[in-house]
C-alpha cells in the first residue's frame, strides 16, 4: 500500500503580504564628495583657489549619480563651499545631499517611500522583509512602519515563516 503525502505550503497561503523593501531602492550609483581634498595643508579652504577649483573641474563624472557632499576633516567649512559645490553638481547628479552614504541612503529612501501608494496594504497582514541582497537603512524600516500602520491590518518583521510581531489593529 502507497502512502502519499501532499505538502501544503501554508505561508503561501496564510493572506500575508511581504514586502521587500530592497525593492524600493532608487537604481545608480552612490558617491561621496569629499571636501577634505581642497583644504590646504587638510585644514583651511582658502576661497580663490577653491572657486578656481570649482569653475575649472569636470563636473560631468558625476552624471547621474547620487552624491553626498560631506568634508570627514576635523576643518571648518564654510556654507558657501557646500553651497558652491552643490550649485556645480546639481546639473548632472541625480541626487544631492549634505552628509555621508547613510545620509544619502536615508534620504533616497524617504522620497521613494513618500511616494508609495499605501491603499494596496489596506487591511491587509503585512511581513516587512528582514534580510535581503541589498543593506537597507533602519530610517526606511522606521517610515515604512509609520505609513503602513495606518493602514495595514497587521505588520510583522521578518520572513513568513518566522516573523516578529510589530502592529496589530485592534478590532
Amino acid at each position: 500500500m502507497e502512502i502519499q503525502e501532499t505538502i501544503v505550503n501554508k505561508v503561501a497561503q496564510s493572506g500575508l503580504v511581504t514586502v521587500d523593501l530592497g525593492n524600493f531602492a532608487p537604481l545608480g550609483e552612490r558617491v561621496v564628495y569629499d571636501i577634505k581634498d581642497n583644504l590646504f595643508h587638510g585644514l583651511i579652504l582658502k576661497e580663490k583657489d577653491f572657486r578656481e577649483f570649482v569653475k575649472l573641474h569636470d563636473w560631468q563624472q558625476f552624471e547621474g549619480k547620487y552624491v553626498a557632499i560631506t568634508c570627514s576633516a576635523d576643518a571648518i567649512v564654510p556654507t558657501w563651499a557646500y553651497m558652491l559645490l552643490a550649485n556645480r553638481l546639481e546639473p548632472y547628479a541625480k541626487e544631492i545631499v549634505f552628509g555621508d552614504l547613510a545620509v544619502l541612503e536615508t534620504l533616497l529612501y524617504e522620497k521613494v517611500l513618500e511616494k508609495l501608494d499605501m491603499e494596496q496594504y489596506r487591511d491587509q497582514r503585512v511581513v516587512v522583509k528582514g534580510c535581503g541582497d541589498i543593506q537597507i537603512p533602519e530610517s526606511a524600516f522606521v517610515k515604512f512602519t509609520t505609513m503602513l500602520s495606518k493602514v495595514a491590518k497587521s505588520i510583522m518583521y521578518g520572513e513568513p515563516c518566522s516573523t516578529v510581531p510589530v502592529f496589530k489593529r485592534k478590532v
